[in-house]
C-alpha cells in the first residue's frame, strides 16, 4: 500500500497519508466499533480525483452501524441495505458506504466458478452497487484492516467475476452492433452512429475487463483505464480515434458505421474470458 494517495494530492492542499484519513474518519466518529477494514476506493485510491471529485470510501464491518446516514441504499442481499454518511472535511465531500462482512460473502458467492455458465445473464448477476464495491476492491487503498482487504481480493481473483464482467460487456456489445446495423438497413443513419459508438465502448470495455481491469459501470474512465492495461490488442491511438469518432463524416456516415462494426466483430473474437 501506498502511504501517499496520490488522488489526495491536488494542488494547493498538501497530500493525505492513509493514517491522516483514518485520523478524519475516527475523529468524526465514521468507524464502527467492530470495523473490519476502511478503504479509499474509486477514484481516489487510483490516482484519478481532481479539484471537483467526491472521496470514496468502503467500510466493513461485522454488524451494520446503527447510525443514519444521508441516504440508503438497496442491494438484494440479505441484509437489503447499505447505509452511506457524508462528511464535509475541507471543502470536500468524503461518502462512506457501510457494508458488513456477510454481504461481502454473498457478494462473493454470486460469482463463484460453479454460477458462470448456469443460463443467467451475466448481467442479472449483480446489481451495480454490488459490482462497483466487488471492483474496488481490487484497486482499493486500505486505511485500516489490510489483511482483511488482502483476503477478499484473493478470493475475488480467484472467482469468476472477471469471466461474468467480460461476457456480460460483450453480450451488450453485440446488442448495440446488430441494433447498429439494422438502423443502417433501414437508413436510420443517426440512430445507426449512436449504436455503433455505444457497441465500440463496450467491446473496449469487455477487452479491458479480459486483462483485469475493470469499471464499466463509469464509462467516464474509460480512457484512464486503458492507458492503465496498454493491451496488445489495441493501441490508445486506434482506441482513442473510433472513441472520439475520428473520420466520421456526417454528409456519408455509412462508411464510419460500417468500420466501427467490423472492429469491434474483429476484436471481439480476441478476447479470452476467463
Amino acid at each position: 500500500m501506498s502511504a501517499i494517495l496520490s488522488g489526495f494530492a491536488v494542488s494547493p492542499r498538501p497530500k493525505w497519508t492513509a493514517s491522516d484519513c483514518l485520523e478524519v474518519l475516527a475523529g468524526h466518529g465514521a468507524l464502527p466499533s467492530d470495523c473490519l477494514a476502511a478503504c479509499a476506493v474509486g477514484s481516489l485510491a487510483r490516482g484519478w480525483a481532481n479539484d471537483r471529485s467526491d472521496y470514496d470510501f468502503n467500510v466493513v464491518a461485522r454488524r451494520q452501524p446503527r447510525a443514519a446516514g444521508s441516504r440508503t441504499i438497496r442491494v438484494p442481499l440479505r441484509t437489503a441495505t447499505v447505509p452511506t454518511r457524508v462528511l464535509e472535511v475541507r471543502g470536500r465531500r468524503w461518502e462512506l458506504k457501510y457494508w458488513t462482512d456477510a454481504q461481502v460473502d454473498e457478494m462473493l458467492a454470486k460469482v463463484a466458478w460453479e454460477r458462470f455458465g448456469s443460463g443467467r445473464p451475466a448481467a442479472d448477476v449483480l446489481a451495480v452497487d454490488e459490482e462497483l464495491f466487488l471492483e474496488r476492491l481490487l484497486t482499493c487503498v486500505p486505511l485500516t484492516g489490510a489483511d482483511w482487504a488482502a483476503r477478499r481480493t484473493a478470493q475475488l481473483g480467484a472467482s469468476a467475476f472477471r469471466a461474468f464482467v467480460t461476457t456480460r460487456s460483450l453480450t451488450a456489445a453485440d446488442n448495440c452492433a446488430e441494433d447498429a446495423l439494422g438502423q443502417l438497413a433501414a437508413n436510420d443513419h443517426l440512430s445507426a452512429v449512436l449504436s455503433a459508438h455505444k457497441a465500440w465502448g463496450h467491446t473496449v470495455d469487455a477487452l479491458l475487463e479480459s486483462c483485469g481491469n475493470f469499471g464499466s459501470r463509469i464509462p467516464k474512465w474509460r480512457a484512464r483505464r486503458f492507458q492503465e492495461t496498454a493491451p496488445r490488442e489495441l493501441s490508445f491511438e486506434q482506441y482513442w480515434a473510433i472513441e472520439t469518432m475520428r473520420g466520421y463524416d456526417p454528409a456519408e456516415p455509412r462508411p464510419w458505421i460500417d468500420e466501427v462494426i467490423a472492429k469491434c466483430r474483429t476484436l471481439a473474437l480476441e478476447i479470452e474470458v476467463r
